[in-house]
């Protein structure tokens, strides 16, 4: 890697590399588009130019394979997610645009399809480029997008991978007028666990029923489940739609998610993980080889917690792996536990927590299922698109009457005697001079709203600022992972 670093600190060494890539990396190896973008990651970021020549290969007279083009559409994605901005809207030509577009087209191989979605997704995180593609997508006759939507519950996994990415881009970047956002028309009504949305890392992309993940950013990604478990033996499955590195298993909500640093499940001593793709275990960031076959998509992984017993058992399409008790040992978790997942770049999966029936449920032993225990209510099984729940969380976040200070509890303090207002109990309590004025505080006064919405006279708590702690107690519950 550092010879690699030294060759692409030149233009030429970097579009070198470029070259390799979209001529070596084969089409059928599970970690070869991840390879793609962690060797380019690790080099130093190129110049306008090399960019733009790299844009500029698409038109060339090369010979066109599916594996070129599909690594060609993986560097475009790259390219336009790291070097965001007026790059990005450079590399993003007429060329280039009308290339990606046209590889949304019927007969285009579907990891080429895949991989262009996810290009132009990423094009999309500049605004500029996003209003582009939405311009040029608005002269199609027949949205393309809304066409590879229909592949999200195909027995093909890579275009069931393209219907996945498609929504989410109609639901996230290319919103189309008088088209239902994805969680408006999901029947979730038999659902009763999902991922957790607000338990998740970043960049994890949840569907609208809560029960598929993917991962298209170049960090390791991470979420836990809204139900957890203290005692008895629990059982979910997974379907596997890409073949590459996933780690999936438990956690307690003492597990960190460090997706830049590649922490993820089975990587402390409060989680354990499944590897199908390179055959390991996880637990404590160490590996441990397992002796079930090699994952691939349509593979389902079972995963097994027996709190009783503290064993935890993987089985792949049926096929049971030993019994595992690494997590209850050395002072480890011992309760308060999620289904949870790890995902590298370009993967993704689905779960089962019981909402329909196992395909290969334990037989030498009887277990329960979320689904059948747990409860959502309504408002909890809403997965909204990104930016909507931005939008949402900026309105509940500050409301008018907030604390300035917090900006969460209500505003009901008037300090005296300069009588300025906008604080909660919490932060007053805190304070010895007024942050808008520097007066010293010498009492306070709690305000009470009247029937008409007006302030009413309020009541001197205290002569001493220190007092009004005893008005009331700060609401500082422990955090709860639903």
């Amino acid at each position: 890697m550092v010879m690699l670093h030294d060759i692409t600190d030149k233009p030429s060494g970097w579009i070198q590399l470029v070259k390799s890539l979209i001529r070596v990396i084969p089409l059928d190896n599970p970690m070869g588009p991840s390879v793609i973008t962690l060797l380019l990651d690790d080099s130093p970021l190129p110049s306008k130019e090399s960019v733009l020549e790299v844009a500029d290969m698409i038109t060339r007279s090369i010979r066109r394979t599916t594996k070129r083009e599909r690594n060609m559409c993986i560097i475009l994605g790259f390219l336009a997610e790291r070097l965001a901005g007026p790059c990005s809207i450079s590399a993003l030509s007429e060329v280039t645009l009308g290339y990606l577009l046209g590889n949304l087209d019927e007969g285009i191989h579907p990891d080429v399809m895949l991989f262009s979605l996810i290009a132009l997704e990423k094009f999309a995180q500049t605004s500029e480029n996003k209003g582009t593609i939405r311009r040029k997508l608005a002269l199609y006759p027949d949205n393309p997008l809304l066409r590879l939507e229909r592949h999200i519950a195909s027995t093909d996994y890579t275009l069931r991978q393209v219907g996945f990415c498609a929504q989410w881009c109609l639901d996230n970047y290319f919103l189309i007028e008088g088209r239902q956002y994805s969680y408006e028309v999901a029947d979730v009504s038999n659902v009763n666990v999902m991922l957790n949305t607000r338990d998740v890392s970043e960049y994890l992309k949840i569907s609208a029923d809560g029960l598929t993940a993917r991962c298209d950013a170049y960090s390791f990604e991470s979420v836990r489940c809204t139900y957890q478990v203290n005692a008895g033996c629990w059982y979910y499955e997974v379907l596997i739609m890409t073949p590459g590195v996933m780690q999936i298993g438990w956690a307690t909500k003492d597990s960190n998610f460090l997706s830049h640093e590649g922490y993820g499940i089975g990587d402390d001593a409060y989680s354990i993980a499944f590897d199908g793709c390179r055959k390991l275990i996880w637990y404590k960031a160490k590996p441990m080889q397992h002796n079930l076959n090699v994952w691939s998509g349509g593979s389902i992984l079972g995963c097994l917690l027996d709190l009783d017993a503290r064993e935890v058992i993987f089985s792949l399409d049926g096929v049971e792996g030993e019994v595992l008790r690494q997590l209850f040992e050395s002072g480890g978790a011992i309760d308060g536990f999620f289904a949870a997942a790890s995902f590298m770049s370009f993967q993704q999966c689905r779960f089962n927590f019981g909402s329909t029936p196992f395909v290969y449920p334990p037989k030498n032993r009887s277990f329960m299922s979320f689904n059948s225990h747990a409860v959502l209510s309504e408002q909890d099984k809403i997965v909204l698109p990104r930016h909507l729940f931005l939008e949402q969380l900026r309105k509940l976040s500050v409301r008018e009457d907030s604390c300035t200070l917090c900006f969460d509890m209500k505003a009901t303090i008037r300090i005296e005697p300069c009588q300025h207002r906008g604080f909660c109990t919490n932060c007053a309590a805190l304070l010895q001079f007024c942050p808008m004025c520097r007066a010293e505080i010498l009492s306070t006064v709690q305000e009470e709203s009247a029937p008409d919405g007006t302030s009413s006279p309020g009541h001197s708590e205290s002569n001493e600022a220190s007092d009004i702690a005893n008005s009331g107690k700060p609401n500082n519950p422990e955090e709860q992972i639903q």
